[in-house]
C-alpha cells in the first residue's frame, strides 16, 4: 500500500509541476532542466574511461548543497582520484550553482521511477554515493543497494512525526536500509533510530553546515568598497533570506529610526519581489545601481545570489527570514559565526542550533513589530549585551565544527576512496 502511494504521489507530483508550469518560473526550469538529461548524462559519460571512479552526491536544493559543500571541497584538496558529479531536484539548487567548480558535472536528477533510477545509475556508473539530509528517493536508493554501491547519508536529523517511525514505515525502513552508514546531526535523531532497530550503522557527528561557515569566516573574502562606505560609522541590520512577512516587520522599524542602516537580501530575487521590495522601502536603492553618490541612501536591496554568507561580516544585527513561513528559518549559522547577535520571527523549533542559541542568549525570536523593535533597540543601545550575544553565536559555531573531518576519516578507514 505505501508504495501504491508512493507512485500515485509521483504521478500527481509530475502533473503539478506541468500545470504549474504554465505560470511558475521555476516549475518551467524544473521540466525545462531534465530535458534531454539521459542523453546529456551518456554523452558526458562516454568520454570517461570506463572503469573510473565516480563520487556521486545527491542535495535536494541550495541548502543542502551548502552542507554537502565542505565535502566536495575537502575531495578536492586531498587531490582524491575520482570524477565527481553533483545532482539537484529544485531549481533553487541547480540553477545557482550549475557550474560550480568543485565537481566535474552537475545535473537535475530525473524524477524517482523504476526506469529512472536503472538508467541514471547503469549510465553514471558511480563506485560512492552521498545523500545530503533527507529527500529519499526510493527507487534511486533500492538500485543503488542492488548494485551494491555505498551509499553514505550525511547531516541527517529524523524527527517522531517522519514515516520511518509511523505503522505504515515499511517502506520507508526499506529506504533506511540502502545507506551504509548514516551519519546525523544530534543524539534525538540517534535514539529515534534506535527505536525501530537502526542503531548500528548510524553515528552522531554533527552538521557539516558549520565547517562550511567556519571556512567562509576564515577566508576572509572582501566586500566591496561602496557597500564599506554605505555602512561607515552607522549601525546596521543585515535581513537575511526574508520573505514578504519578514519585511512588514522590519520596515515600521526601518521609518522609524533613519539612522540605522539596513541591508536586505530577499530569499527570492525575481522582478516583482526587487520591485515589491523598492515600493516598501522608500528610501532604498540596489545593490547593482549603488555608487558612493548613494551612501546617504537608508536601505541597500541585494539583487543577486552568492553575497549573502559574507556581508554578514557587516551586520551589527541579523534578522534571518523566514520565521513566518510554516518551513521556517533559513541558514542561521552564516551570521553567527561572525559573531553577530541573531533575530527571526516564531517558527524555529525544527532548528536546533536556533533553539539551542535561543537558549543561550545569542538568538532572539519575536511574534510581532513591536517586540521587533524592542529587540533591536535593546541590542544597538547596549554594547555588552550585543558584544555577549555575539560572543555566544561565535562560540557555539567554533565548538560544533569537526564534521566534514569525522566523514573523511571514515571513508579512508573503510577505504572507500581507495577501492
Amino acid at each position: 500500500m505505501a508504495l501504491f502511494l508512493y507512485n500515485l504521489f509521483l504521478i500527481f507530483y509530475k502533473i503539478g509541476i506541468k500545470v504549474a508550469s504554465l505560470k511558475s518560473n521555476k516549475a518551467k526550469l524544473w521540466l525545462k532542466g531534465r530535458e534531454n538529461i539521459f542523453a546529456k548524462l551518456e554523452q558526458w559519460r562516454s568520454q570517461l574511461p570506463e572503469d573510473q571512479k565516480i563520487i556521486w552526491m545527491h542535495c535536494a536544493s541550495l541548502g543542502e548543497f551548502e552542507q554537502g559543500r565542505p565535502l566536495l571541497e575537502k575531495f578536492r584538496e586531498k587531490n582524491i582520484d575520482h570524477k565527481i558529479v553533483l545532482t539537484f531536484f529544485s531549481p533553487s539548487g541547480y540553477e545557482v550553482r550549475k557550474n560550480y567548480k568543485g565537481v566535474d558535472e552537475v545535473f537535475y536528477l530525473p524524477i524517482d521511477s523504476k526506469i529512472n533510477a536503472q538508467k541514471f545509475i547503469t549510465t553514471l556508473k558511480p563506485t560512492l554515493v552521498f545523500w545530503v539530509k533527507y529527500e529519499y528517493w526510493f527507487y534511486y536508493l533500492m538500485a543503488l543497494k542492488k548494485k551494491y554501491i555505498p551509499v553514505i547519508l550525511i547531516s541527517a536529523v529524523f524527527r517522531k512525526s517522519q514515516p520511518f517511525f509511523k505503522w505504515y514505515g515499511k517502506m520507508w525502513k526499506q529506504i533506511l536500509q540502502s545507506f551504509d552508514k548514516i551519519f546525523v546531526q544530534n543524539n534525538e535523531s540517534v535514539s529515534l533510530l534506535q527505536t525501530i532497530g537502526f542503531a548500528q550503522n548510524t553515528y552522531v557527528i554533527g552538521d557539516t553546515r558549520f565547517d562550511r561557515v567556519i571556512d567562509i569566516a576564515k577566508k576572509n573574502v572582501p566586500l566591496p568598497d561602496m557597500l564599506l562606505n554605505f555602512v561607515k560609522n552607522s549601525k546596521v541590520i543585515i535581513a537575511g533570506s526574508t520573505w514578504e512577512e519578514d519585511e512588514e516587520e522590519l520596515v515600521h522599524y526601518a521609518n522609524t529610526n533613519k539612522q540605522i542602516k539596513l541591508i536586505i537580501a530577499p530569499h527570492e530575487i525575481d522582478d516583482e519581489r526587487i520591485a515589491d521590495l523598492k515600493k516598501l522601502f522608500k528610501n532604498s536603492i540596489l545593490f547593482s545601481q549603488l555608487t558612493d553618490t548613494f551612501i546617504n541612501e537608508q536601505v541597500v536591496i541585494i539583487d543577486n545570489v552568492g553575497m549573502l554568507s559574507n556581508l554578514y561580516r557587516l551586520a551589527d544585527v541579523a534578522y534571518i527570514g523566514g520565521g513566518f513561513n510554516d518551513s521556517g528559518i533559513h541558514n542561521i549559522l552564516e551570521a553567527a559565526v561572525f559573531g553577530k547577535p541573531i533575530i527571526f520571527g516564531p517558527v524555529y523549533e525544527k532548528f536546533a542550533e536556533a533553539t539551542q542559541l535561543v537558549e543561550d542568549g545569542g538568538a532572539f525570536s519575536f511574534t510581532n513589530a513591536l517586540q521587533l523593535e524592542k529587540l533591536l533597540n535593546t541590542l544597538l543601545n547596549d554594547e555588552v549585551f550585543l558584544k555577549n550575544a555575539g560572543e555566544v553565536c561565535k562560540n557555539f559555531v567554533y565548538k560544533n565544527g569537526g564534521a566534514t573531518n569525522k566523514i573523511m576519516e571514515y571513508l579512508y578507514e573503510k577505504r572507500l576512496l581507495t577501492n
